[in-house]
């Protein structure tokens, strides 16, 4: 797949992962989780950017942050290279960390602000680390019930509470509650073959149309029964956008995408 433009948040947020090189564990003991959470913390008043929620499991870093003036690229570059140093230099390696350039994906909306933090903390429950979220202790959970966790000084809790209420205690047993929901959203992932996210699909789309149907509007032509037809295929077989993925991409029943189907003629 080639690589794509980083997609640009409007609201400055953005759910990034990083993971280890080749797959390799980016962290071998609690010392080293710790370390990473203290470098995160000093680069955050360094570069005065928000931090609303992290996870830290031994191969790969959720993270949700609101960039500074200084950018997110430029953001995370000073997280990586000090990490990356401390950790060679402790474990005696040499060669890259973190695999090629992070992942990132735009939070533009509250709503979809809280889903991505419910899915960054159920990582170790979705994992079978932990039962609960709250077991876990690399995570910013613990930080949302004020209670004495790493990274509690880290987390910009207040902004995701106020989002659920104005009454902090109120705030704290909605976001409980908020946590224990499921989700069938998806978001970015670690894994690469779990597929492309919403924002790589309407980049890829754009793109398409742009070359395709020059001046034309995407509502416009999917009212077009072919050239519907003849969009859906080319995502089905050009990306890695699941089906439900394309239908939420052209606002569409998933059960449109289900049944249109490449013929052949015979």
């Amino acid at each position: 797949m080639p690589r794509h433009r980083r997609m640009l948040s409007e609201t400055g947020m953005y759910h990034v992962i990083m993971r280890g090189n080749e797959r390799k564990n980016l962290f071998l003991d609690g010392k080293d989780k710790q370390k990473f959470l203290d470098i995160l913390y000093v680069k955050k008043q360094e570069s005065d950017f928000q931090v609303y929620a992290f996870c830290l499991m031994d191969n790969h870093i959720h993270l949700l942050l609101k960039e500074s003036s200084e950018g997110l690229a430029t953001m995370m570059k000073r997280i990586n290279v000090s990490f990356a140093y401390y950790f060679n230099q402790k474990h005696q390696r040499i060669g890259h960390l973190f695999q090629d350039r992070f992942k990132s994906e735009p939070i533009e909306n509250e709503r979809y602000l809280l889903a991505v933090i419910r899915y960054i903390h159920n990582n170790p429950v979705k994992a079978g680390i932990v039962k609960k979220p709250e077991q876990y202790k690399w995570s910013s959970y613990n930080s949302y019930l004020s209670l004495q966790e790493p990274g509690t000084k880290l987390v910009d809790t207040d902004f995701v509470l106020s989002i659920l209420s104005d009454e902090q205690s109120a705030a704290i047993r909605q976001f409980q509650k908020l946590s224990r929901e499921q989700d069938e959203n998806e978001f970015l992932d670690v894994d690469d073959k779990r597929g492309w996210t919403i924002e790589e699909g309407r980049l890829y789309l754009e793109e398409c149309l742009a070359k395709r149907w020059p001046g034309k509007n995407l509502e416009d032509l999917m009212k077009i029964k072919g050239i519907r037809r003849e969009i859906i295929l080319d995502l089905k077989t050009n990306t890695r956008l699941s089906g439900r993925g394309i239908a939420r991409l052209l606002s569409i029943n998933r059960g449109i995408v289900q049944k249109t189907k490449v013929t052949t003629d015979h």
